[in-house]
């Protein structure tokens, strides 16, 4: 999987301002949204809402992966984002997630999605990645980190 086509400086925020889960995913659509990758907002909010509501992807280390499937895309686009003081997410550690990696990608394909989810589970693994992550001044420093 190349992250690097999957994203762009205008799909990553340094400071997301939401205070909920719902609102951390809302404001990730929207950045999806601005960038001009989603065909239909609502219909990509709703494919990643009806996920979250599966199961959470709230992961552990303050990591949440919050991912759809939706008609809204031609293919997988990816959005990040950082919350410097945390989110309750519904981890599976109790943490509260600090770094966010939205995906969607369309109904019918499965293995870009699932390439993608374990590209960015295994990168994230890795504490100095997180701290650089939680660290970096810049979109294109954020990149740069996840796409080495």
């Amino acid at each position: 999987m190349n992250l690097k086509k999957a994203l762009t400086k205008h799909t990553v925020c340094l400071s997301l301002q939401a205070k909920t889960k719902d609102a951390v995913i809302e404001e990730m659509i929207d950045l999806l949204n601005s960038a001009g990758k989603l065909k239909d907002r609502k219909a990509a909010l709703r494919a990643v809402m009806d996920r979250e509501k599966k199961m959470s992807t709230g992961m552990q280390y303050g990591i949440a992966i919050p991912h759809g499937k939706s008609e809204s895309v031609d293919g997988l686009v990816a959005a990040v984002g950082m919350h410097k003081q945390g989110i309750d997410f519904d981890s599976v550690d109790h943490q509260p997630s600090r770094i966010f990696i939205m995906t969607v990608s369309p109904v019918n394909r499965t293995g870009p999605h699932i390439q993608f989810l374990a590209e960015i589970s295994r990168l994230l693994h890795e504490e100095s990645v997180r701290n650089e992550l939680l660290n970096a001044t810049s979109e294109d420093q954020v990149i740069e980190i996840l796409t080495r």
